[in-house]
């Protein structure tokens, strides 16, 4: 078994008032987020990304952890950046299966908003759905796809999949799903249209049935799954910022 490191460690920039908490995704490591980290940190905000509980090692730990394991990781990673960096507003942005825990995280914890980039309600690969079964008779699954080079360039990779955290994320796509009436702080939906992995459905199906009044949509034509790292990525950390900065000045005029 290979395991190809490049930077898989969580990373911590204590700044300003405002902060941005940063979740990777499924089998990722906060290296798909370290440059969307740089650039909040350049704007002065507090920014924090953990690594999710059996990520970044190996695929034997990964099968060992489950989705709450990882919910968990998010709710602790918060906790940190709010005593730690002593921030006032707090944001949670998470890419993928990221987007998902982050969206579970604003019914635990109280958040000034909350973005979603191409998190999943439905994956392209229809097998996924046979992985729960499956994984009693063959636990791992070889993986195959490369991303492009500057895409691949910053992934910490395996080369297993265990099956049983495919399982896990099906579940964890199935509680968030349900519970989407529930969140209601302003949210930013973010999806590409070249995503290989999501079907770009989902990000429609979250705004319309999250709780939130104030709720937006952006859409990008020439972006593949990771976002956070291709070609229109500066666009993605701007519109991020404005709605940050839209939201903050927005709350500071209601508590006057």
């Amino acid at each position: 078994m290979k395991i190809v490191r490049r930077s898989p460690e969580p990373f911590f920039y204590p700044g300003g008032e405002v902060g941005l908490l940063l979740v990777h995704g499924f089998t990722g490591t906060p290296a798909e987020l370290r440059p969307m980290g740089d650039f909040f940190r350049k704007q002065g905000l507090s920014v924090h990304a953990p690594l999710l509980r059996g990520h970044g090692t190996c695929p034997e730990e990964l099968a060992r952890t489950t989705w709450k394991d990882w919910r968990e990781s998010v709710l602790q990673a918060h906790d940190r950046l709010r005593r730690e960096a002593g921030v006032r507003r707090l944001f949670a942005a998470g890419l993928s299966m990221g987007g998902l825990l982050v969206l579970d995280l604003a019914r635990h914890r109280p958040l000034d908003g909350v973005i979603s980039m191409c998190a999943p309600i439905w994956l392209k690969d229809r097998r996924a759905v046979f992985a729960p079964l499956v994984r009693f008779f063959r636990p791992y699954l070889p993986r195959r796809e490369r991303k492009e080079a500057h895409i691949e360039e910053h992934l910490v990779s395996y080369d297993r999949l265990p099956l049983a955290s495919v399982g896990h994320l099906l579940r964890l796509i199935r509680h968030v799903r349900r519970r989407l009436p529930e969140i209601t702080v302003p949210a930013l939906v973010i999806q590409s249209e070249r995503d290989e992995t999501v079907e770009p459905s989902s990000a429609r199906y979250i705004l319309k049935h999250l709780g939130s009044e104030d709720k937006e949509f952006r859409s990008y034509a020439n972006s593949s799954h990771i976002i956070t790292l291709d070609r229109e990525r500066d666009r993605l950390f701007a519109d991020v910022e404005t709605f940050i900065r839209r939201v903050t000045r927005e709350k500071s005029r209601e508590e006057k």
